[in-house]
Order: structure tokens, then C-alpha cells, then sequence
């Protein structure tokens, strides 16, 4: 596909979006080829609707209608597909709750479609965008069906804005030698997360929340800080392979993590964490509801509202609800406080390699409290989160875990350690994860990565990215 897309059809931007949006689908399909037409039909409601939009431009109320008919139908896609039953499951439990016990038949198999949750917000936000007048309509339905299918980011983001994406798809792309080593160096340092971090530490996650009733306190921290690094190489490295790919196909697209472990607070924490989820919902959420311009009142409302439909974003289950609004309790003391932008522009350690005591204190806080709320997030229902932190307060002892494959422990403290210092070292760019000037130097990291890559490949384990099943 890179062949055909560069040396065969370089000169005709059409060729290249029909070669994309063709290796789309077919990438989406060999999933289930059936939810296409789940694909197909957001992209066709949404450029109908941005059309409608613009042609509507003096009839204000006539483009809200149409708004909305974008609003409605990928939300309703969303509903069904992925919170049919939650709500279901939610009404009969309600009624338990006043002793009256009700046997439904209204549950249904249903399968989560890939990418649904990022797809339909990507489609939205050109709507939006073209009714708040940030964009113009695409006129070519090819292009606007590439941008809404576009491979590497289609089934867990980044969630683009069509002021990004769409307007690099409909221009002419041009070959960059060092814009595809660039990619492929991402695209490496992805692989590393994924492989090595990710699906590393996964075994020791797994076998400590399904048995946390049997662990001390000491293990279930244990489990639930490498679950942190696990979600991160996991979510991250997936990022990192999307925007390499990208980069390979002439493409740019807005980088998703910016090393949140080096946050100083909660706010921080959120401008460097799924960055293009965050500011989807700054943007056509927390703004429009006012954002910080109303009452401090109104603005602990919006933050509030934000980050459980964020939760709720996030799986149909009322765990992730709490993990959202564990969110905008520990955000609404740092916007209280007045601290949510200020450090919004610079980094830890910004003037020294080494950060301050006062930075690392900042930095061991914050990670303590995403750790803490990723009980909630890993968990599999309320239950066992409040089962799990209980283990960690009345259970307070400690005791020497062993790797339930029986690999020494040590060499996953080693790995860890090891990671966070080269994360550290290179935190102010996430876009060039090898930032070394001697080539010898660059070889060497190249291939201890590669190495450490396959020595930590299985072939018998399960490697779907944890964010897939958003």
C-alpha cells in the first residue's frame, strides 16, 4: 500500500484517498465487515448534514435542526451499541433496590462495534465545527469518507478535527524521507510500549485484580501502580503507532500523550492524558456550557458534567462513572486554587535536568491519585473497587508477590525504573522518542529496543490494545 500510494499514485490526491479509504475498510473488515455499514452511514449523515449546515448559513434556527440530526443519530449509534444494556441492566436493578425483583427479556447480545466511540465523536466535531463556522464543508464525499475511516487512527483515535485531518486529506501530500523515518521511529518506540511495558506487566495485572481477595495491601498497590504503567504503554504506544503510520502516508496527527506521568497536578495531568478526548470535550462541551467564564459555582458544574461523561465515554459500566467523577473531585480543588493552567506551557524540570523537591513531590502526588483512581477503572464492577481498596486498608502488610509465570520480579522493577528515566529524559517532545545525535548511539537504542522486543514476545498471549473495547 505505501508503494502504490507514493510511486504510483503520488500525482493524484483522489487516487491516494481511494487507496486509503479502500485499505480502510478493508482493515476495518477483517474485524467484522458487517459494522461497515455502521462506518458508511455516520459518514454519510454527517456530510450531508455539514452540507446542510452551510447551505442553511442565514437561517440560524434550520442549522440547528440539522445540528442536531448529526447529534442524535451518532449518539443514538453510540447508545445502542454500547449502553443498550447498562441502562437495562441499571432500570431492573433500580427496581430491585424496592424489593421488586423483575426477570427481563430485554437484554440482547450485542456485539461493541471497533472504534465506535471514536469514529462517531471524529464525525460529530465536523458537524459542530461547520455549524460554529471553523470549517467549510467538504464538497468531495471521497475525501470526507477517508478523513471519518482514516486506518491508523480509525478504531482507538487520536479523535482528529477535520481543521487537522480533513484539510491534509483534500491537499496534496508530498514524499518526506525524514517525515517516514520519523514515523518509523514512532512507530518503533509504540511497539516498545505495547510489547515490552504493556503486555509485559499484563500477567501480574490480571492475576492480582482477579484474586485481590487474596493479596495484602502491599501487592494490591503493587497491581494497581503497574496497571497504570500497563494502560499507559497500552493506550500511548497504540497513539504512537497511529501518528507513525501517518507520518509515513504525509500525515499529520496531534499528538495524544504527552508524558502525563510528569504531571504536577490533576489539571496538568488531563492537558498531557488522551489529549484529543480532553479537548473534544473542552471544545464542544465544557465551552459552550460556559466553561470557567460563569460563577465558580456554574464552572465546578460544568467540570463535574465533564468528566463523567467522560467516565461514561469510557465503558457502560458504573465504574468508569465513578472514575470520572474521582476525576473532577481531585480537579475541582486545583481549579479552586486557581492552578489548572499554569502548567499548561512548560514542563518538570524545565530549566534543570533534574526536577525540584518541590516538583517531585508534585510529580509522586499526582501519580498517586491516577494510580488510585484506576481501581475504579480496572476493576470489573463497584463492588470489587471497594473490595480492593478495603484490601489496601485493613490488609496493611506486606508480603513478596510472585510473577504467577514464575519470572523474577526484580527485572520488572529494572524495566520500569529504566523506562520512566528515558521517558524523563526525553519528556519534552513526544514526538521523537530517539533523541540522540551520535549515530552509534541511536544504533545502540535501536537495537537494545528491538531486542528487549523480542525477548519479551509470547505468542501465546492475547495483545488487543485495552482501549479497543472503547
Amino acid at each position: 500500500m505505501f508503494v502504490l500510494y507514493w510511486f504510483v499514485f503520488h500525482k493524484k490526491v483522489k487516487a491516494q484517498n481511494g487507496l486509503i479509504l479502500v485499505g480502510s475498510y478493508y482493515f476495518y473488515g477483517l474485524w467484522d465487515w458487517r459494522f461497515l455499514f455502521l462506518i458508511l452511514a455516520s459518514t454519510v449523515v454527517d456530510y450531508f448534514v455539514g452540507l446542510m449546515i452551510y447551505k442553511n448559513e442565514e437561517k440560524r434556527n434550520i442549522q440547528r435542526a440539522w445540528l442536531w440530526v448529526s447529534i442524535i443519530f451518532n449518539i443514538s449509534l453510540l447508545g445502542f451499541f454500547k449502553y443498550y444494556n447498562f441502562f437495562v441492566d441499571s432500570f431492573m436493578d433500580l427496581f430491585e433496590m424496592f424489593g421488586y425483583t423483575i426477570h427481563s427479556t430485554w437484554t440482547l447480545q450485542i456485539i461493541l462495534p471497533v472504534g465506535i466511540s471514536f469514529y462517531t465523536f471524529q464525525t460529530m466535531s465536523y458537524s459542530l465545527d461547520v455549524y460554529y463556522k471553523k470549517v467549510k464543508p467538504c464538497q468531495d464525499v471521497l475525501s470526507f469518507a477517508t478523513f471519518v475511516a482514516f486506518f491508523p487512527q480509525l478504531v482507538a483515535g487520536p479523535i482528529e478535527r477535520a481543521s487537522n485531518l480533513l484539510y491534509q486529506i483534500t491537499n496534496k501530500r508530498t514524499f518526506s524521507y525524514d517525515q517516514t523515518v520519523a514515523g518509523l521511529k514512532l512507530i518503533l518506540w509504540g511497539l516498545f510500549k505495547k510489547m515490552v511495558i504493556a503486555d509485559g506487566i499484563a500477567p501480574i495485572v490480571d492475576d492480582i485484580f482477579l484474586n485481590y481477595d487474596t493479596y495484602s495491601a502491599s501487592t494490591l498497590i503493587l497491581g494497581v501502580t503497574f496497571f497504570s504503567f500497563q494502560v499507559y504503554g497500552d493506550f500511548s504506544g497504540y497513539s504512537d503507532i497511529a501518528i507513525g503510520t501517518s507520518k509515513m502516508f504525509g500525515v499529520e496527527l496531534m499528538s495524544n500523550f504527552k508524558f502525563p506521568n510528569f504531571s504536577r497536578n490533576v489539571a496538568e495531568y488531563w492537558q498531557r492524558w488522551h489529549v484529543s478526548l480532553s479537548t473534544w470535550f473542552r471544545h464542544y462541551l465544557y465551552i459552550p456550557l460556559g466553561g470557567s467564564r460563569v460563577t465558580k459555582l456554574k464552572s465546578v458544574r460544568n467540570i463535574c458534567i465533564i468528566f463523567l461523561v467522560s467516565g461514561f465515554w469510557h465503558g457502560a459500566n458504573w465504574t468508569f462513572i465513578f472514575w470520572g467523577g474521582f476525576h473532577a473531585l481531585a480537579y475541582i480543588p486545583v481549579f479552586l486554587m486557581e492552578r489548572n493552567t499554569i502548567y499548561k506551557d512548560n514542563v518538570v524540570g524545565e530549566n534543570t535536568f533534574f526536577p525540584t523537591i518541590t516538583e517531585l513531590g508534585q510529580l509522586i502526588l499526582t501519580f498517586g491519585i491516577v494510580t488510585f483512581s484506576r481501581i475504579f477503572f480496572r476493576s470489573e464492577s463497584l463492588t470489587d473497587s471497594f473490595q480492593f481498596i478495603k484490601g489496601i486498608f485493613t490488609n496493611f502488610h506486606y508480603e513478596t508477590y510472585h510473577h504467577p509465570n514464575g519470572y523474577r520480579m526484580v527485572d520488572y522493577f529494572i524495566l520500569l525504573v529504566a523506562f520512566v528515566l528515558y521517558e524523563y529524559r526525553i519528556r519534552r517532545d513526544e514526538r521523537n522518542p530517539f533523541q540522540f545525535k551520535s549515530k552509534v548511539v541511536r544504533f545502540l537504542v535501536y537495537t537494545l529496543v528491538i531486542f528487549t522486543m523480542l525477548l519479551f514476545y509470547d505468542s501465546g498471549f492475547d495483545r488487543s490494545f485495552i482501549y479497543f473495547q472503547f
